[in-house]
């Protein structure tokens, strides 16, 4: 006999680990498609946020998106819980975002490529304060130059991205590495403020 909180627990657990909501046998599936198409539907009523087909977003989830700061979530996408986004982002499809991840896109925004994975407490800021001597920090004027990261490009644990830095194509960054400067396609980087130490097998 089922225990009367397992679809309760169950949720929780998709939450957490948003890539088992594709290995979903059929007769979870009919009552988790309409409690995220519900999630979702408030989300995109109350927050200027698209979802794609067949996305998973956890009710922990922050989604932060004023009227010119939107978000964009493609097919397939996984957004796990406690992640706070705000917007302008952009998340190609099948992008991965696992728990307590930090999108903040300040004015230039954040893209993704598709089929990327940003692993747990990762911290993605596309702006930053400048350091006049002569004012205080919460007064300084604030730029954003934005941050671009490629496709199959797998960013590890607890990792930062500052504003203006690109990751190309099939990047490899490496848990707890701060990434100040771009990376180039096929690179694996680690460290801080991170720096190359290899390539990906078979890239070119």
């Amino acid at each position: 006999m089922t225990h009367p909180d397992y679809r309760e627990q169950h949720k929780k657990r998709l939450a957490y680990m948003p890539w088992l909501y594709g290995r979903l046998k059929a007769k979870h599936r009919a009552w988790a498609e309409p409690w995220q198409r519900d999630i979702q539907q408030s989300l995109m009523a109350l927050e200027t946020v698209r979802f794609g087909q067949d996305c998973f977003v956890a009710p922990q989830a922050v989604l932060l998106a004023e009227p010119g700061r939107d978000i964009i979530v493609a097919d397939g996408c996984q957004i796990a819980a406690d992640c706070v986004i705000h917007g302008p982002i952009r998340l190609g499809e099948r992008v991965s975002l696992n728990h307590h991840v930090t999108l903040d896109g300040g004015a230039a925004g954040i893209q993704i490529g598709d089929d990327s994975r940003i692993a747990a407490y990762c911290t993605l800021y596309a702006f930053n304060h400048g350091l006049d001597a002569n004012r205080l920090v919460r007064e300084q004027p604030v730029t954003s130059k934005g941050i671009r990261i490629g496709r199959d490009v797998w960013i590890g644990a607890r990792a930062g991205i500052v504003d203006g830095v690109t990751i190309g194509d099939h990047a490899v960054v490496g848990m707890g590495a701060v990434v100040t400067r771009d990376v180039e396609p096929w690179t694996i980087v680690a460290g801080n403020p991170a720096r190359p130490v290899g390539r990906r097998p078979g890239g070119t």
